[in-house]
């Protein structure tokens, strides 16, 4: 990939692997082991239940701006007159676990590339961002039919197995007719299992079928033990359907035809979607996870750096 074309979103219906790989220059431009203000000011005014200090004390040392007040040791700080912090365990190391959906509602798009594709990019960026910050750098890929998982590893040869997964399961899409669909709540059942406590989580997604019980369940006793941070995928078709006119439409099986100069029809489908996203962006709020929105229209770079944009680079 040119430098030039950072700033573009992704083209086309499928990854490319040496595309993902390259990625690794501009994921220098980012820092997702920091929790920013913005990032902070995304999860809502409701804190996460996640805990994010261990049980095993590792150090002392001066206090900076942004560490927790409660970690203050104060019988150093009052021995020596400036404000010293403890260290634990799980501060100095946070997993990262990549969350990529690949399942056949991800294969959608309308202009650039398919949701799929930009989730694709969006995981690569936070996988190569995680190796670059020194943390151990692991993942979850799930189509309609299966998953892979890896586990965290401070490893270059990890992530590229990772990208090769994410591009493997890509290359499978759109699934055989008849093929059973993995639920959104099977992957996070499935995620439960291998995220040990203080993980740090990124889940890239559409989020299709997060609003049933047994997803809203298995997300909140993931946010117990865990920080998660959700990137919806989405596609400017998916908010409001084009002008007036009969549209040939498919899902990679069958194909029909969609009228939309019905404006009740237009109307309905806009307050539909309005009312998912609301929901979402509540129930995420709720349990303290930020929502982080990327689109088929614009870079994967573009969507992140408001977020994880690094400063000292």
């Amino acid at each position: 990939m040119r430098a030039a074309d950072l700033s573009l979103p992704p083209r086309g219906a499928y990854t490319a692997l040496d595309e993902l790989i390259a990625l690794r220059f501009s994921a220098r431009q980012l820092n997702i082991t920091r929790r920013s203000r913005a990032l902070s000011a995304l999860a809502g005014p409701n804190k996460s239940n996640f805990r994010g200090r261990g049980i095993d004390f590792e150090e002392v040392r001066f206090y900076q701006p942004g560490d927790d007040i409660r970690t203050i040791d104060w019988r150093v700080t009052a021995r020596t007159g400036e404000a010293h912090t403890k260290l634990f365990r799980e501060e100095r190391e946070r997993p990262v676990i990549i969350v990529a959906d690949q399942r056949s509602q991800m294969f959608f798009g309308s202009s650039h590339c398919f949701k799929s594709v930009i989730a694709a990019h969006i995981s690569a960026l936070l996988a190569w961002s995680g190796l670059e910050n020194g943390e151990r750098v692991g993942g979850l890929v799930f189509n309609d039919a299966q998953h892979r998982e890896l586990r965290p590893k401070r490893s270059r040869r990890t992530v590229l197995a990772l990208l090769s997964e994410i591009d493997r399961y890509n290359h499978q899409l759109p699934p055989e007719a008849g093929t059973d669909s993995q639920s959104f709540g099977d992957m996070l059942s499935k995620l439960r299992r291998i995220a040990r406590p203080g993980s740090s989580l990124f889940i890239v997604s559409d989020f299709s079928g997060a609003d049933t019980e047994p997803a809203r369940e298995h997300l909140y006793q993931l946010a117990q033990h865990t920080e998660i941070t959700a990137v919806k995928c989405s596609d400017p078709l998916e908010q409001q359907l084009p002008r007036s006119g009969r549209y040939a439409v498919t899902d990679g099986v069958t194909r029909s035809e969609l009228n939309t100069a019905d404006k009740g029809l237009q109307r309905k489908f806009s307050e539909e979607k309005a009312t998912q996203a609301k929901q979402l962006a509540s129930d995420l709020s709720r349990l303290g996870i930020p929502l982080i929105r990327a689109s088929t229209g614009v870079s994967a770079l573009s969507a992140l750096q408001p977020v994880y944009g690094d400063k000292r680079r």
